[in-house]
């Protein structure tokens, strides 16, 4: 339930006024729209830096590449770039020695020779999806996760097209890395009903020069755990997993048929987000025994180097607060990064110096506007909750004689999180004077496993309840008006905003944005990567039917008093359009008068300019409105 960007084009009534030329004083919609541009899978070879760019303007992602003179060019416009498995992708690009392997939208492996720009189609000629790319330069051929309709296995295909299956039997594999030499392997896997972040399980195995698999183990962590990201240093094995209570490295060694797990020296921190997607690079050996590992600590990513014999590691890039893809090549270090006030980032970094150079993107999204800075919250722990609570609150640009309107932000996932980066919507709405606040409810990734599961059996519950304390504590500190409170949330976090209306009067309306209003429905129709997840968020319907009753926004529409906004897209296969129909008709027939907003070419996450620009368009008018009815104590209608 995590949004990702779609590929659809056209929406429903867009606001003539939203074009480029858009010449209003504070950020426009388009404007906003436009800053959207993100980075992915960066891979590094010895012919050169390369990594996916999502353009808003065509609502599409490419490869880009860095040439020798330091020019960012697409090597090919016309070809899209987008992996399918497990319903979010991710790693649809990886770099072999003289060429690219990629996943084109249509779920066909491509391989680009870099000498003469020509591409190759190797395999995907059907409904099967490819993912999690990995080179495997010694044998010519690259390594991904195969998704069927009967279900995922590990293959090899190598430069003639010849695809060649490695192992199957698992319901979900993820992460393959190969050693320095080629000769061992290794992989995730994890089983329904549980995600991967829940309980997953290590595999090893020896590869012939053929490259054929052989005498292949399935690891379990000491206790129940998440392993994520394998990772060879030469010989030893290294995997980041959280069976002692955080995502902290282990180097893996197996003993006479026993495996052995030898904790790295690490704080008590994530050093890893939840692994919705494959191909996450959270950690990586450096040349001569380092290590270079991001760490998560207060909502922030930090990026840490340890230097073998160092006595303490060296955090680097102190600018930025979350780092993905880490590589290494010769003597310096290149990752994505992002800031809260800047694009995203290509860096290069030299380790001996600190030195951070900017290889593309990571300039200020504005010439001409300033950036509204996140500022940390926490909220402690009580004796009715045992975790604290923390976000991100950004103040209005220009305060007022009074407190401002408040809109409240649930991340989706709900097994996701809110990092201190910056996030144009967020700025539009603080530009027209909206203070906003992004919270990490109980559930979230990068506060441990403990939190992370606190979600177990509570979802539209524990999370309401946080979201209410990030209201009331803010609204409490003269931060936000205690009248003027909105909420809003993307598909899970859709879900989370509109329970908050029904269990609260606390809120002086909600937007749901593909947001899940039918949990049983959703459970019987989402994809199979999701289809054991309600199960643990809700608890098994059979043995808590009436939990899974009162916690469906769709029987309690009634209960809902103020006003709500909702936008769904019409290929939408993860919260399918019919929810969303379904919701806004309840609550008309208890009297109520939602706004629906429907985009029928897009899917489930919102790609294409004009269609983000309309939603932020439609939003402002429907907070402004609500917030000037609050001034005049009106009655919570729409």
């Amino acid at each position: 339930m995590r949004t990702t960007h779609g590929y659809s084009s056209g929406a429903d009534q867009v606001p003539a006024s939203l074009t480029s030329g858009d010449s209003a004083p504070c950020l426009s919609a388009w404007d906003a729209a436009s800053s959207l541009r993100q980075f992915g899978d960066l891979s590094v070879s010895e012919r050169g830096v390369f990594w996916l760019t999502f353009e808003p303007s065509v609502g599409g992602t490419v490869i880009t590449a860095l040439d020798a003179g330091g020019s960012c060019r697409p090597l090919d416009q016309s070809l899209a770039i987008r992996s399918r498995v497990n319903g979010y992708g991710g790693g649809a690009l990886c770099a072999g020695s003289d060429c690219l392997y990629a996943v084109s939208e249509e779920q066909q492996i491509v391989r680009l020779d870099l000498a003469s720009h020509k591409s190759q189609v190797l395999a995907g000629s059907g409904p099967d999806c490819f993912g999690g790319l990995v080179a495997d330069t010694a044998r010519q051929r690259v390594l991904a996760v195969r998704e069927t309709a009967a279900g995922q296995q590990l293959v090899a295909v190598d430069n003639q097209g010849c695809l060649e299956l490695l192992h199957q039997g698992e319901d979900f594999y993820g992460a393959p890395v190969l050693s320095s030499d080629g000769r061992q392997i290794a992989w995730i896997s994890w089983q329904l009903p549980d995600m991967p972040w829940i309980r997953s399980t290590l595999w090893t195995a020896a590869l012939d020069e053929q490259g054929v698999l052989g005498d292949a183990r399935a690891w379990s962590a000491p206790i129940d755990g998440s392993i994520q990201q394998p990772v060879f240093d030469g010989d030893d094995l290294w995997v980041l997993s959280d069976h002692d209570g955080w995502w902290q490295p282990f180097r893996f060694v197996a003993h006479h048929g026993i495996g052995v797990w030898l904790k790295g020296e690490a704080p008590d921190l994530d050093h890893a987000s939840a692994p919705w997607q494959l191909g996450e690079h959270h950690h990586c050996h450096f040349p001569g025994g380092g290590w270079l590992r991001v760490r998560y600590s207060q909502g922030g990513g930090e990026l840490w180097l340890r230097q073998p014999g160092a006595r303490e590691p060296v955090r680097l890039a102190r600018a930025y607060g979350d780092f993905r893809c880490l590589q290494t090549y010769g003597e310096c270090i290149y990752c994505i990064a992002r800031s809260a006030n800047t694009m995203d980032a290509v860096l290069q970094i030299h380790p001996e110096t600190g030195e951070v150079n900017v290889l593309a993107g990571g300039e200020p999204p504005w010439s001409s506007r300033s950036v509204v800075q996140p500022l940390r919250f926490e909220i402690p722990s009580d004796e009715a909750v045992e975790f604290p609570v923390s976000g991100f609150f950004y103040c209005q640009k220009t305060p007022g004689d009074a407190p401002p309107a408040l809109i409240l932000i649930a991340h989706g996932g709900p097994t996701s999180a809110a990092y201190p980066v910056f996030n144009p919507q967020v700025q539009f709405w603080c530009q027209r004077g909206f203070a906003v606040a992004e919270v990490n409810y109980r559930g979230s990734s990068g506060f441990g496993r403990a939190y992370r599961m606190a979600l177990a059996g509570r979802w539209g519950e524990a999370d309401v309840e946080d979201m209410e304390r990030a209201a009331d504590h803010l609204s409490g500190h003269g931060l936000a008006s205690r009248e003027k409170v909105f909420i809003q949330g993307r598909s899970s976090g859709g879900y989370t905003a509109l329970m908050a209306m029904i269990q609260s009067d606390r809120f002086a309306g909600g937007a749901s944005l593909f947001g899940v209003t039918d949990p049983l429905r959703l459970r019987a129709m989402t994809h199979r990567f999701e289809s054991g997840y309600l199960d643990w968020l809700l608890g098994s319907p059979a043995a808590f039917p009436d939990r899974w009753h009162e916690r469906t926004p769709l029987n309690r529409a009634a209960a809902i008093s103020a006003p709500v906004i909702f936008f769904q897209g019409g290929r939408d296969q993860v919260v399918v359009p019919e929810q969303t129909r379904a919701m806004v008709s309840a609550i008309k027939a208890a009297g109520g008068f939602p706004q629906l907003h429907w985009f029928e070419e897009e899917g489930h996450g919102f790609r294409q300019q004009a269609n983000q620009a309309g939603v932020l368009e439609w939003l402002f008018s429907f907070y402004r409105k609500h917030s000037l009815k609050a001034d005049d104590h009106a009655e919570h209608l729409s």
